[in-house]
């Protein structure tokens, strides 16, 4: 019989003028970007923390350090391959992730197929299995006055 585990993940950078706006692991053109010490996509922060909480590693902080210089302005695609690595040596295999990105600008809608593609490529795994919705908050709170970015994720993995 199948163990199934189900993780959450959820992440916030603040956004400044001027970054690079990486989400998905895809760049967005946009005047603002999020801040990080890694490039600070938050989507594929909360998609490691999903995924590592389901599996019972700790977080994201506990495996890449922020105080590492090792990961100063690290492609977050690649801390995503290391926590597939992690949880595949650990015997699990993904069902599916679930992901929704607060954001009030700019709209996500014309980049989520482009987004799914690339997570999926990343985590080896069928873009049917990979889902990313996106939302405002209304201007309501930090995201809706535009300070920064949130994301949720929910991964469901199983031993195989």
């Amino acid at each position: 019989m199948n163990q199934f585990r189900i993780g959450q993940g959820y992440d916030v950078h603040k956004l400044e003028e001027g970054q690079d706006f990486w989400i998905g692991g895809i760049k967005v053109p946009h005047h603002q970007g999020a801040v990080g010490h890694s490039d600070a996509d938050v989507l594929i922060h909360a998609i490691c923390d999903a995924l590592l909480g389901a599996a019972n590693m700790r977080d994201i902080g506990y495996h890449f350090a922020d105080t590492d210089p090792q990961y100063k302005g690290i492609d977050s695609k690649i801390l995503l391959r290391r926590v597939m690595e992690l949880i595949r040596e650990a015997g699990y295999e993904i069902g599916n992730i679930d992901t929704v990105v607060s954001l009030q600008a700019p709209k996500l809608k014309s980049h989520i197929d482009t987004m799914q593609r690339c997570l999926a490529d990343v985590m080896q795994i069928p873009v049917a299995n990979v889902s990313v919705k996106a939302t405002t908050t209304e201007r309501l709170g930090f995201v809706g006055r535009e300070e920064g970015v949130a994301a949720h994720a929910v991964a469901l993995i199983y031993k195989v």
